[in-house]
C-alpha cells in the first residue's frame, strides 16, 4: 500500500467526532485514508465530507473540509491518502 500527504489536521470537533483537515491534494467519498500523530494512528474509508457544513463529494486542493472520523485526533496529525 502506497500513502501520499495530502492535508493536515486543523482542529477536532469531540462532540461532532469531527475532524476540520486543510487540504493539500484532493479528496473524495470512498477514498481510505491514514491519520497519523503523536498518539493518532488509524485509517479509515471516507463516508462523507463538508465544506462550510454542507455535503460534497469531492473537495480540491486548498479547501477546508470537515471529515467524520471513528477516533480522536489532534491538531497537527498528518492525513495520508492509501493507495493499492
Amino acid at each position: 500500500m502506497k500513502e501520499e500527504k495530502i492535508g493536515v489536521v486543523l482542529h477536532y470537533y469531540s462532540k461532532a467526532g469531527v475532524a476540520a483537515i486543510k487540504l493539500d491534494e484532493a479528496l473524495k467519498v470512498g477514498d481510505k485514508v491514514h491519520i497519523k500523530g503523536h498518539t493518532t494512528d488509524f485509517d479509515e474509508v471516507i463516508n462523507s465530507i463538508q465544506i462550510e457544513h454542507k455535503p460534497v463529494n469531492e473537495a480540491k486542493n486548498g479547501d477546508d473540509i470537515g471529515i467524520k472520523v471513528i477516533d480522536h485526533v489532534r491538531e497537527h496529525d498528518i492525513v495520508y491518502k492509501v493507495t493499492d
